[in-house]
């Protein structure tokens, strides 16, 4: 059985697979759709590798900002903005049923930004090897 950290290790790979694809396909003649999605699942899974990170329970849900209310209560400090989260919330859902949803690049690159804001609050919430060492 996977220990809490090999979990949390596990879904920060999974973000940044998602974020790499992003980058690729908003580097590229789109779909920006895609983009959109990947940030948004980028977004999520960081959440969701913190949550494991703390040994939480994950829950199977694409709701960013429940997501992140179970984040804030575990940790001592964290500032993850929500509305960058409500931002990208529609993106889990919209750009793969929506038939008329088609952004532009620019709209993809905010989506990106936001999913990067995102996994870098919860890097910041995650105390260093350092800090968690018990050696002086």
């Amino acid at each position: 059985m996977k220990n809490q950290r090999d979990l949390a290790t596990g879904w920060f790979r999974k973000a940044d697979s998602d974020l790499t694809t992003a980058r690729l396909v908003l580097a590229s003649e789109g779909p920006y759709d895609t983009a959109c999605y990947h940030a948004q699942q980028a977004a999520e899974k960081s959440l969701k590798g913190f949550l494991a990170f703390k040994g939480m329970t994950i829950p199977r849900v694409h709701d960013l900002l429940e997501l992140n209310r179970l984040c804030a209560s575990a940790a001592e400090s964290w500032s993850v903005d929500v509305d960058s989260l409500a931002e990208l919330m529609p993106y889990a859902v919209e750009s793969r049923y929506d038939l008329e949803f088609f952004p532009d690049q620019a709209t993809a690159a905010e989506a990106l930004d936001l999913a990067l804001e995102v996994k870098a609050a919860v890097v910041e919430a995650i105390p260093s090897e350092a800090e968690t060492n018990d050696e002086p």
